[in-house]
């Protein structure tokens, strides 16, 4: 496995992990307070470490030569894999709306289906910039989130929680919109090459 795949795969197995911290710090908060606190530093860091894993295959890639059909699927695959699950802890706590976070899960699937038809034809969809432009919007708006829970769990001044909530639900709103657009750069492009 190249040294590009390896980055790829932590960011998949980081994924489960986050939602774990996030989940069980959720699930046990009354039993065990002293979790909530806690979670902060342990969710950021995955979260960098993630995001640092996505800079680092594409790095990797190009160094050693390693740029490949499979990484231009695997790379995008193991983003929406931890974007989505990051949004489903949004949505949890009634952060991310469920019926946004579900116009996400359908594009997802609708670039997947895409990419396979591509496939058929022999053309590998790799991520397209409109992709890339959607992916930024994806990382702010779960920064903004991530910052809005941890300050509520450090029990945090009520009016900075609130501006950090109304600032995610926003942003989350915008990456729906890019989302959707970059669906259509998608397809368009694929009825290009259909």
């Amino acid at each position: 496995m190249s040294l590009a795949n390896r980055f790829t795969w932590l960011r998949i197995i980081l994924s489960p992990v986050f939602f774990a911290v996030f989940f069980l710090t959720e699930r046990f908060s009354q039993q065990v307070p002293w979790l909530r606190p806690w979670s902060v530093p342990l969710l950021w860091v995955i979260a960098v470490i993630a995001e640092f894993t996505d800079m680092f295959d594409g790095m990797a890639a190009r160094k050693h030569n390693e740029v490949s059909d499979f990484g231009k699927i695997f790379d995008p695959f193991a983003d929406t894999i931890f974007q989505i699950t990051g949004f489903l802890c949004f949505v949890m706590i009634g952060l991310f709306p469920a019926v946004l976070y579900l116009v996400v899960i359908y594009r997802e699937f609708g670039i997947s289906l895409i990419r396979n038809l591509m496939m058929k034809k022999g053309i590998t969809m790799g991520a397209r910039i409109s992709g890339k432009i959607k992916t930024v919007i994806y990382i702010t708006a779960a920064a903004i989130a991530l910052f809005y829970v941890s300050l509520e769990r450090l029990s945090a001044p009520q009016l900075l929680q609130d501006i950090f909530k109304i600032s995610a639900q926003v942003v989350f709103i915008i990456s729906v919109i890019f989302s959707v657009l970059s669906f259509f750069d998608y397809y368009s492009f694929y009825k290009k090459n259909k």
